[in-house]
């Protein structure tokens, strides 16, 4: 442990810049696939001949296409087919936010669908209008239920940034491969690279599975 902290101590300034590439990139992923996952999700419910099969025809298609085959056909044949040379860090950027869009409104279409008539009969009968419903009592519930699964989804989602180095992304990976070739101590490099991803995806997923125990239920129990 003491030449890890000596090895974070050195090359401190490598370290941070590649976390915060790491940072960005995952600021990205999570931002875009929880806000425009989350309205595909509704929509795709709402309208889903419109919306919903060609969304879901599109997530059955790419679920076909390994994730380290789609960002290299992003960041290389696409672009060369175009004759356009994008900065690594936005395909990247592009290609885990679509991947992750997609999981995100699969996830959200489910459970709207699945949200029981009885509730809306239920508000109907009590007075309340549309909008009240929604905000007050589906929307409540729907959180309740999606955390659960939202959350370790987007841990998934950071472990998946460490593809981007593939594609000289200088996020914390790569960088920890550039000290390694330089130092030649993969056990202690990985290592603090393992526990700084410990320390974020051990406590996240603590909290899904208190959530899971805490507030999930079967909807359909009377």
């Amino acid at each position: 442990m003491e030449l890890v902290f000596t090895l974070l101590v050195k090359y401190h300034q490598a370290f941070l810049s590649g976390l915060w590439v790491t940072i960005e990139l995952t600021a990205i992923i999570w931002g875009t696939g929880l806000v425009f996952g989350g309205m595909l999700g509704v929509l795709s419910a709402e309208y889903r001949v419109g919306v919903g099969i060609p969304l879901r025809l599109l997530a059955f298609l790419l679920s076909g296409i390994p994730v380290l085959v789609f960002l290299y056909w992003m960041h290389y044949p696409l672009q060369a087919m175009f004759g356009v040379i994008i900065d690594p860090f936005v395909t990247a950027g592009a290609v885990f936010s679509i991947i992750n869009i997609l999981a995100v409104a699969d996830l959200v279409r489910g459970h709207v669908v699945d949200f029981p008539e009885q509730y809306r009969i239920a508000a109907q009968v009590c007075g309340l209008n549309r909008s009240t419903f929604i905000f007050r009592i589906q929307i409540p519930i729907l959180l309740r239920q999606l955390l659960p699964a939202l959350l370790p989804l987007q841990i998934i989602m950071l472990h998946s940034t460490l593809f981007a180095s593939l594609i000289s992304v200088e996020e914390i990976f790569r960088v920890s491969q550039r000290i390694n070739a330089l130092e030649y101590k993969p056990v202690h490099i990985f290592t603090a690279l393992a526990l700084f991803f410990l320390a974020i995806s051990l406590p996240v997923n603590a909290v899904a599975i208190w959530l899971r125990y805490r507030f999930t239920r079967n909807l359909s129990e009377n």
